[in-house]
């Protein structure tokens, strides 16, 4: 039995992982499924039950510690050990920080305290339990946490923090068979940006990035998985995300520019 704990399952990509791991288990798949919409976790829960594979839904705000831990005590409860932990929960945000307001902050906090804290505290409460089992960790963190994004100042900041959190962690377990990837998607089909928060911390209702182009779903979980398999340190999606990571060190002005032309119009800095 290959046991995962999935955070953001509720949808979007770490609903695909969960049943793309279904699918590529069948019985021997035991998933973890935490969220914080009980409803959406259930349908996810029953179609990857559908493919043959053991569910356990875990309602869980990963921005509160302690259900961060008795997540992954519920995991271990019901299935008795941990193979992956996959930090997918995470919100976006956007909004120019010139017009985000001094009482309005505080949901950059907030931001912070769910993208980065809980992954943090998810690891914490898992690594005992997947040092036993030489285990693998994920985290799917953004383009936005390669390169700074204008308009995304909140959501780059907790990205870039979750990126090096992880890349120093990698470094720490790597005589104890633990392997740490970190995932960076670009431009995903899903609602993430459109219930991502504007300036005065609401949800945005739209996307504020132009979306030509967009990787779907089922495509970015599929890598996403192929390199939690193969035990890769990194995976960056696109082209233009690996070629944005050179240039940074290179023409860091061009990089910026081709960050700006990624913003719809209403967006842009005046």
């Amino acid at each position: 039995m290959n046991t995962t704990i999935i955070t953001g399952a509720s949808d979007g990509i770490g609903a695909e992982m969960a049943r793309q791991l279904a699918r590529r288990h069948g019985g021997q798949a035991a998933l973890v499924l935490a969220a914080r919409n009980t409803a959406a976790l259930e349908a996810v829960a029953q179609q990857c039950a559908a493919l043959g594979a053991q569910t356990l839904v875990v309602p869980t705000d990963v921005s509160d510690e302690g259900q961060c831990r008795a997540l992954v005590a519920q995991a271990m409860q019901r299935f008795g050990h941990l193979d992956a932990l996959i930090n997918n929960a995470g919100i976006s945000a956007q909004a120019l920080f010139s017009e985000v307001k001094a009482e309005d902050l505080g949901w950059y906090e907030n931001l912070m305290r769910i993208n980065l804290w809980g992954s943090v505290w998810c690891t914490h409460a898992a690594l005992p339990h997947l040092q036993a089992s030489r285990g693998r960790i994920v985290a799917v963190s953004s383009l936005a946490g390669l390169v700074g994004v204008p308009g995304r100042t909140a959501y780059s900041a907790s990205k870039f923090a979750m990126a090096g959190f992880f890349e120093a962690l990698r470094a720490e377990l790597r005589g104890a068979g633990v392997s740490v990837t970190t995932a960076y998607p670009g431009v995903v089909l899903t609602n993430i940006r459109s219930r991502g928060l504007n300036a005065s911390g609401q949800a945005a209702g739209s996307s504020g990035l132009k979306e030509d182009g967009a990787m779907t779903v089922e495509e970015c979980a599929r890598l996403i998985l192929d390199g939690m398999a193969r035990r890769e340190r990194e995976v960056v999606m696109t082209t233009k995300g690996k070629l944005g990571r050179f240039l940074k060190l290179i023409a860091p002005g061009l990089v910026e520019k081709i960050a700006l032309a990624a913003l719809k119009d209403h967006v842009k800095p005046q």
